[in-house]
């Protein structure tokens, strides 16, 4: 008899009870009698009740590895052939052979009776089964650049998110200030997939499963986020939420749990036989000293006159030089020309202005007696340009709306004041306006009062179809995703903990469409934070798509599949073109941002992404060089993810940056702790085996560098999928 006892080689891994009813159902065709037995002990069991969250514990999820070469020895399922949606057999075997285009399999049952076949190789995809050490690496796949070239990067990550989480432990352990996560509702509309099936309405176990599904990725998370202060934000509809919050209570119980609730859609959402849906949970999982920050609030928070806000009244100044899209001097060279500036009592006045330089030559121009001049060169030594014409900058400078910032190794930045500000003066929203010794506009500000909101929140901004749906479709051009969140929403959710946390790092491990980072964006932007995202998603195709996919004769793996799964078709498309201003089609974003910070989306941000694929490394075929650089960017994550990856430890055996270092080969390790006391990083990774050269190495560096010893075999430090959060 074949029940797949094989999988269970102890008593830790022994199957919980929708394991045994499956068993059962298998077994009853064989020994109807047995079955019955089996039956009766399992409802002895689950007549047992614990206190607490009781579910079933259903296996581990294994992924299918499309990009994996079959190879003799290798796990497999077998595909049917390509344009059928055919059942065949989902279990997993071996690969005894291989002889051209056909496999022979082998499965051994749990009577340890052998059962053997052939099938065609390309029939056939790898597997990675539970425990099944993983080897996984990053391989660069696109980002963008938005004008702050040294600058924290936000990163996205396509991958199974629980693979990329157990990743994350080696570069994020302990040191994630806010996770935010919109998961599976688990509708039964086939919204998820456990073990590679999609999960529907009619699946006696889709509670269970999706509960086994989350609590393996909640305790990673719990292990990802810092222990002092620090939040996990969940979202769910009335589909899950009280199975939600105990299972949040088994998991963290020593945090602190509230629940908001959000209106989502006043329209609401009709419901056949049941009242209109309106509004979803928030759960609030508040770890160490973590709580929610008094924060100036807008009027649609007001819940009593006592509690209203009061309005924000503080000037915002724009940096001059054009960010974003197009900001070479190439793209609009008639707006490169100097501002001439003094110094007067310490500071930077503008003196002038001089004409538009169209050679090459523009460092060769003499400005006036005194001054000196101003150029729209970009941080990373590229030409730009400004963002008016020497005429329109001469209006700005005279009503008092261009100004010059700190001098900084005799040099400094210009500013203005945007259209939107310089209307809220003119209208007198401002009150009083004056001007600094330099002639640019001062006006009154009045302090925020910080406010930290009820349980319900009711607020127009949170309103998912205009501000997800609709926005999804200005970045992208097109109706893209559904039910996306609110922009604001998120926004909103993680300001009360990330506020006074400027350098953030924020993590969404089911990012979907993207709007975590998005919202860490409009944040940073708020406040000029240096606060990073990093979003992981996978990049499922629909089932509906699937069906149109599969008629066509493509498969996962297939570059036309892969095209139109989340990650390719969604999620890098709208932070690229957040950034940029620019939809996939290249056209300006229409319509403009709103509440807390207002201006048009075609300006974009001043911020940079970087995407990545990751990559199930077989390591029979890893080679040492090849190894490096699936590895690189793992090592530039936990760096804090800015300046570049380095990627190539060149003919030296070392690389350096302003923010991490990496050393393999001692050759020239002169030359290398020269370049460290140079450029300072923080953090040096040294490649040995050998742990006295490591020391030796180490004992070197300047104090205050952080050193990491990785071993000569590069994956192996990163091996995943051991067990360690079953």
């Amino acid at each position: 008899m074949n029940v797949g006892w094989e999988r269970y080689p102890n008593e830790r891994t022994w199957p919980t009870l929708s394991n045994f009813t499956e068993l059962i159902e298998r077994a009853r065709s064989v020994d109807p009698d047995l079955a019955r037995d089996l039956e009766n002990e399992v409802r002895d069991l689950n007549s047992q009740r614990k206190f607490g969250l009781v579910f079933e514990r259903h296996m581990p999820e294994s992924v299918n590895l499309p990009g994996r070469k079959v190879r003799r020895g290798s796990k497999v399922r077998m595909l049917p052939p390509r344009g059928e949606t055919t059942k065949v057999d989902q279990r997993v075997w071996t690969v005894k052979t291989l002889d051209r285009d056909t496999a022979t399999l082998r499965f051994i049952g749990t009577d340890k009776q052998v059962e053997e076949t052939e099938w065609p190789v390309e029939d056939l995809v790898a597997v990675a089964e539970f425990n099944d050490t993983i080897y996984p690496g990053l391989v660069p796949d696109g980002g963008v650049n938005g004008g702050d070239v040294d600058g924290p990067a936000h990163v996205v990550i396509n991958a199974e998110n629980y693979h990329a989480l157990e990743m994350l432990t080696y570069t994020h352990r302990h040191s994630i200030d806010a996770i935010y996560i919109d998961p599976p509702y688990n509708t039964g509309a086939k919204d998820w997939k456990y073990n590679n099936d999609y999960v529907d309405g009619n699946d006696g176990y889709r509670h269970s499963k999706w509960l086994s599904f989350m609590e393996r990725r909640l305790k990673i998370a719990k292990d990802l986020l810092n222990p002092r202060d620090s939040v996990l934000i969940v979202t769910i509809d009335e589909k899950e939420y009280h199975r939600l919050a105990m299972l949040l209570e088994q998991v963290f119980p020593e945090a602190r749990i509230q629940r908001v609730g959000s209106v989502i859609n006043p329209a609401t959402v009709a419901r056949s036989k049941e009242f209109g849906r309106t509004d979803e949970s928030v759960f609030f999982v508040m770890v160490g000293s973590s709580g929610p920050s008094a924060v100036p609030l807008g009027d649609e928070w007001r819940s009593t006159q006592e509690n209203r806000p009061r309005r924000r009244k503080s000037l915002y100044w724009e940096g001059f030089m054009r960010r974003g899209a197009n900001p070479l001097r190439s793209d609009r060279p008639n707006l490169f020309y100097p501002i001439f500036a003094k110094e007067v009592d310490g500071e930077p006045i503008i003196q002038g202005f001089g004409e538009t330089h169209f050679g090459d030559d523009w460092e060769t121009v003499t400005p006036p007696d005194g001054c000196v001049a101003i150029w729209p060169i970009r941080s990373d030594g590229s030409e730009g340009y400004w963002r008016y014409g020497r005429d329109s900058a001469e209006q700005l400078l005279s009503g008092g709306y261009l100004r010059l910032g700190p001098w900084r190794n005799e040099a400094t930045t210009p500013y203005y004041v945007p259209k939107g500000e310089r209307t809220k003066i003119e209208s007198g929203d401002y009150g009083e306006v004056t001007r600094a010794k330099d002639g640019s506009v001062l006006v009154d500000t009045m302090t925020e009062t910080g406010f930290i909101p009820g349980t319900l929140w009711k607020l127009p901004s949170h309103n998912a179809t205009t501000y997800g749906s609709a926005l999804i479709k200005s970045l992208l051009g097109e109706k893209r995703f559904d039910y996306p969140k609110s922009l604001y929403a998120v926004e909103d959710a993680l300001r009360f903990f990330v506020k006074d946390k400027p350098d953030a790092t924020i993590l969404d491990f089911f990012s979907g469409s993207g709007t975590t980072a998005h919202a860490v964006m409009r944040l940073n932007k708020q406040d000029g934070g240096r606060r990073r995202s990093i979003s992981v998603t996978n990049n499922e195709v629909s089932a509906e798509e699937q069906k149109a996919l599969i008629a066509k004769g493509l498969r996962p793996g297939d570059e036309e599949w892969e095209a139109l799964g989340i990650a390719n078709y969604v999620t890098k498309p709208r932070v690229k073109a957040a950034i940029t201003g620019k939809t996939p089609a290249g056209d300006d974003i229409k319509g403009a941002y709103k509440f807390t910070d207002e201006f048009p989306m075609k300006d974009g941000f001043t911020a940079n992404a970087k995407f990545f694929t990751l990559t199930y490394e077989d390591p029979l075929a890893i080679q040492l060089a090849r190894g490096f650089s699936r590895i690189a960017p793992l090592l530039w994550l936990r760096a804090g993810q800015q300046g570049p990856v380095i990627d190539d430890l060149t003919d030296k055996g070392y690389g350096v940056s302003a923010y991490y270092g990496v050393v393999e080969s001692l050759d020239y390790l002169d030359d290398f702790i020269a370049e460290v006391e140079d450029k300072r990083p923080g953090l040096i990774y040294i490649i040995t085996d050998d742990r006295r050269q490591f020391q030796h190495v180490a004992g070197l560096l300047p104090s205050g560098i952080e050193t990491v010893r990785l071993y000569e075999s590069y994956l192996t430090n990163f091996e995943v999928n051991t067990g360690r959060y079953a």
